[in-house]
């Protein structure tokens, strides 16, 4: 089970199950807790992680997601609770967990006045690399990432999605069977997104890697991930592939703008009074409402705004998406907070 080279890794994969994953569990957590003061920023997770998958931990800022990876990757101690990855435990074998698993932080940790090339040089150095294996490795790398043609270059002349893709070349030095992504794309433009989205594809595809990517943006979570865990304040509170949550929590969902602040009030007052009080919620200046009833609900809203008397600014009926899952669970926007 445990290897320390992509080759022998990819030759692990086998026995795959109707998900199109493999069986094996890479990632097991049971009832972990940290808090810090009187928050609790993970509260019991369980969580099962299987090899070769592509899993997201998709929720808002502060929900816990950093503080989740940080412990299964041996930054961070739980209070209580217990996790494994790839059969080691994060308390007791924390110096084996470091040689299968690696940590791409949110946090650019990059030296601007070094080449591409020269950073890599270092970390590779902090892991102990020497030799041949280190210039292998680099060269690996700078492929994977797509940087190969700037390895030259100062990383201060870079641009923050190319700092983000070196970034994700300095996480792969180790060769690592788990890659944990910390919110990858954060203020990076779409080039660089869809370049990180091919290199994490490519490493689940060629070598069986299995990657956990902490997200806010519902659009990557449904565009990249196998299984997708809803997460807000230090909970999971679903967890299952796209279609799966969207067959369980979807429906359409109506969203009415009201073209004056003042106006907010009543026309929420209204919307609750014909749909239920359970079915409607404010984000982003907007009221939303659950459309369990695909067929009437839009008319339903569009009276209701009528006899409400206020000016709306916009009315639109969105289709089921992670957006409309995390909203019914939580009762607020991904973007709320």
């Amino acid at each position: 089970m445990h290897t320390d080279g992509y080759g022998k890794m990819k030759a692990t994969l086998s026995g795959k199950d109707e998900t199109g994953l493999n069986g094996e569990t890479v990632i097991q957590a049971n009832g972990l807790v940290k808090a810090f003061g009187d928050v609790r920023a993970v509260d019991g997770v369980d969580l099962e992680v299987r090899r070769g998958e592509i899993f997201g931990l998709l929720g808002p800022n502060g929900a816990g997601k950093t503080t989740l990876i940080s412990m299964l990757t041996t930054i961070l101690t739980p209070d209580t609770g217990s996790a494994s990855v790839c059969g080691y435990d994060i308390r007791t074998e924390a110096e084996q967990v470091r040689r299968v698993a690696s940590l791409v932080p949110q946090d650019l940790a990059l030296y601007g006045g070094l080449t591409a090339k020269e950073n890599l040089d270092f970390f590779a150095s902090l892991y102990g690399l020497r030799g041949e294996t280190k210039r292998r490795r680099i060269e690996e790398a700078l492929d994977v990432a797509g940087l190969r043609e700037w390895a030259g270059r100062r990383v201060s002349t870079f641009s923050g999605g190319m700092k983000r893709r070196l970034n994700l070349a300095v996480g792969l030095l180790n060769r690592p069977q788990v890659l944990f992504l910390d919110e990858p794309t954060v203020g990076v433009d779409p080039q660089s997104r869809r370049h990180i989205f091919e290199c994490v594809r490519r490493l689940v595809a060629k070598y069986g890697m299995t990657v956990v990517y902490t997200t806010h943006y519902m659009e990557e979570a449904e565009t990249l991930c196998d299984r997708v865990a809803i997460y807000d304040k230090g909970r999971i509170l679903d967890l299952d592939r796209t279609d799966a949550l969207l067959a369980r929590h979807g429906g359409r969902r109506i969203e009415v703008r009201p073209a004056h602040e003042e106006d907010v009030e009543r026309l929420g007052d209204v919307l609750k009074d014909t749909f239920g009080a359970e079915a409607v919620t404010f984000a982003e200046n907007r009221w939303v409402v659950r459309a369990d009833d695909p067929l009437d609900s839009p008319e339903r809203a569009i009276a209701a705004v009528k006899r409400s008397g206020v000016a709306v600014e916009s009315f639109a009926v969105r289709e089921a998406d992670l957006e409309t899952v995390f909203l019914r669970l939580t009762g607020k926007s991904l973007r709320d907070e």
